[in-house]
């Protein structure tokens, strides 16, 4: 049996069709805020890149960090909120945070991000993982 072969037409049909589906995606501002570009997977709660972050955050994105209130004493994003992904109260705090907004939220690593994104998208949060902070502040410049 040989290999069926796809006529020309059809691949490029199946080219436009992406690529429109691609435009259409890119950029899109829904009533909750703006959304990410990257190349992580719609619904990802996985880090996405820190240049894509910071982009959301320009848009009008909050920001909350995740780590410990020493960490964040440490040194943390301007206008961070610290919500501690580790505290007993963790979603009662999120779950009084208004839902109309976007929110990119980081930690040291992403980690404790990618619970917390998860959580917050079960209460219905629009929500990114902003990853780790060193990697924010040195997109940040």
């Amino acid at each position: 049996m040989q290999p069926r072969r796809v006529s020309r037409p059809l691949v490029a049909l199946a080219s436009v069709a992406v690529l429109l589906a691609g435009a259409a995606a890119c950029g899109d501002v829904g009533p909750a805020g703006p959304t990410t570009t990257s190349s992580t997977p719609p619904g990802s709660a996985e880090p996405v890149p820190a240049e894509d972050a910071l982009a959301l955050v320009a848009d009008g994105a909050d920001v909350i960090d995740v780590r410990t209130p020493e960490e964040f004493d440490a040194g943390h994003l301007d206008g961070a909120l610290n919500i501690d992904f580790q505290s007993y109260d963790f979603t009662d705090r999120v779950d009084q945070l208004p839902r109309r907004i976007s929110y990119v939220v980081y930690c040291a690593s992403g980690n404790r991000a990618t619970g917390a994104v998860e959580k917050m998208r079960e209460l219905g949060f629009d929500v990114v993982n902003g990853g780790g902070y060193d990697d924010l502040v040195a997109a940040a410049g």
